[in-house]
């Protein structure tokens, strides 16, 4: 794969997170969301795997992709709805990260592991959509899990934790730790990785 190749696929791939209506300040500068969630995703796995695979990169980048175009809310509000509505953006991601990689000029076995990387299939199998995963909860915890734990109580936040700790490997654990978190959100964490 040329480094033009690789080029083109990320820029098609920044472009559409540019265009993310949410936006959040960072240093004064006001930057789209899905952007600001896309640099932390690759930054995370650079300290994960910095010899991860070019289609891996690509899949970590995209793993987002247009997602605000079906906001939360156009599912049911329940459990069933949201199992839901993830399911779906999987696959869409997906499948619009397939295309990008092909229109950037991919050979599209590459394009289809993007794919395939991107819908998580065969965790805990697979060692890059493991990979993926880790990333993925890295960034969550990194990322959003102050505010989830003001707007839930304890006993959800815990389980919630204890589920997305078990999706990780001991790898990702040793990285979670050196998040820089609240003493609330480290208190919570405790908890949730001791078992009390």
């Amino acid at each position: 794969m040329s480094q033009d190749t690789y080029a083109k696929v990320f820029h098609l791939i920044d472009s559409a997170h540019g265009e993310d209506p949410k936006k959040v300040t960072v240093n004064g500068k006001e930057t789209p969301y899905e952007l600001l969630y896309s640099n932390k995703m690759s930054n995370y796995l650079e300290k994960r795997d910095p010899s991860a695979s070019i289609v891996l990169q690509v899949a970590i980048r995209a793993q987002h992709l247009r997602r605000w175009e079906v906001p939360r809310d156009s599912y049911p509000m329940t459990k069933v709805g949201y199992h839901g509505w993830r399911t779906f953006l999987k696959k869409r991601q997906a499948e619009l990260a397939r295309q990008m990689c092909l229109d950037s000029g991919f050979q599209a076995d590459e394009a289809d592991r993007v794919g395939h990387l991107i819908r998580k299939e065969d965790l805990k199998q697979d060692q890059e959509t493991q990979i993926l995963e880790d990333v993925a909860c890295l960034v969550f915890l990194d990322d959003q899990f102050e505010q989830f734990e003001t707007q839930h109580d304890e006993a959800k936040i815990i389980s919630i934790l204890r589920k997305t700790w078990g999706k990780m490997t001991e790898r990702g654990h040793d990285l979670a730790f050196e998040i820089p978190m609240s003493d609330r959100c480290k208190e919570l964490v405790t908890k949730a990785v001791s078992g009390d």
